[in-house]
């Protein structure tokens, strides 16, 4: 395993509308290491055809075609599976990242030791025009990161030579979050590189342009991934609901104390 090879995880359904801009800012990274794997998760548009233009242009981009339609975890986990780095990062479809994204978080890691870290990112619309900053705690642990997921999938980034090759559990939705409540359950503390590294998709389509879904996803993850009791699920799931109301009601608070 080389010691300084990054593996960026992408899982890829129906995403030829978005893509191109993904691989290309993994293409545009100031760090050089790295190895993109895409595992398309039975898509019935052309992705596969855009992303082989790419597989074919750099020997650094690998393609996985799944036989059936079977979810992002699944997709993810195939992509931890085949990965050759140290470092494993994530980034979605129709998300994207700035130039010195991988080197600055890389940095941030070896010179503090750190073997789980995430950044800070900001929300662009479908079209790409920029919505707002999410800014991060400078560091989170398991307890604290039930309350609410502060840690963006698209920022994640883990040591797989101090925890191992940790895999997302198999659930449909919330299976980031699930991972790293895994995670903090190795490791005592997430780390925050609180600098805009990132640019996240807002979809009108997505999981998390539903709330009351979100939520109900939220409380299922509390009640059958981490097992937690009734009351202690109720504790958490009112923090979760509290910060999720001062984040759409008000954002600039929200902001100015990384909730």
């Amino acid at each position: 395993m080389n010691d300084s090879l990054i593996s960026v995880i992408t899982p890829s359904y129906n995403s030829a509308y978005y893509i191109q801009k993904t691989i290309e800012s993994i293409l545009g990274q100031t760090y050089l290491n790295w190895e993109l794997i895409i595992i398309d998760d039975c898509s019935s548009d052309n992705s596969v055809e855009v992303i082989a233009k790419y597989v074919d242009q750099d020997e650094r981009i690998k393609l996985i075609v799944l036989e059936k339609n079977s979810g992002a975890a699944v997709a993810r986990n195939r992509g931890i599976e085949e990965a050759n780095g140290r470092f494993i990062a994530f980034l979605d479809s129709d998300d994207s990242w700035h130039p010195e994204k991988l080197s600055k978080q890389v940095k941030f890691m070896l010179e503090n030791d750190y073997d789980f870290t995430y950044t800070a990112y900001h929300k662009v619309n479908e079209y790409g025009e920029y919505l707002s900053k999410v800014n991060i705690p400078l560091k989170t642990q398991y307890n604290e990161l039930l309350k609410t997921c502060v840690i963006g999938c698209l920022t994640a980034m883990y040591d797989s030579h101090k925890l191992g090759k940790v895999y997302f559990p198999l659930i449909r939705k919330r299976q980031d979050f699930a991972l790293w409540l895994k995670i903090l359950k190795l490791t005592p503390y997430a780390y925050g590189l609180n600098e805009d590294l990132a640019n996240y998709t807002v979809r009108s389509d997505s999981i998390s342009a539903n709330k009351l879904k979100a939520a109900q996803y939220n409380w299922y993850l509390y009640r059958n991934i981490e097992k937690l009791n009734i009351l202690k699920s109720m504790y958490y799931f009112s923090h979760y609901m509290i910060k999720g109301i001062i984040r759409s009601k008000f954002p600039s608070v929200a902001a100015k104390f990384n909730i």
